[in-house]
């Protein structure tokens, strides 16, 4: 039964992610202001900092969704590129 539960959670993208590495990467491929059109809020649009974002993100469950949210479709936005080229 192990077996099963490493097998779904290795094919899930964000098992093992932290949100401050979600959050980074998202800031790095689409930059905060990117970042502040695609979710808008003020830790993204104002001064934003990865330690401002997390500590909103970790209070406001339903922002944390559309981060993870956009997270997953980076990724597979990426791997549809990679794929193409």
């Amino acid at each position: 039964m192990a077996t099963s539960t490493t097998s779904a959670a290795s094919r899930d993208p964000l098992h093992g992610m932290t949100l401050e590495r979600i959050v980074t990467a998202l800031a790095d491929h689409y930059g905060w202001a990117g970042l502040g059109e695609r979710i808008p809020v003020r830790c993204f649009t104002h001064e934003p900092s990865v330690a401002s974002s997390l500590k909103f993100l970790r209070k406001t469950p339903w922002a944390r969704e559309k981060v993870e949210g956009l997270y997953l479709f980076m990724l597979r936005d990426i791997r549809r590129s990679e794929r193409d080229n």
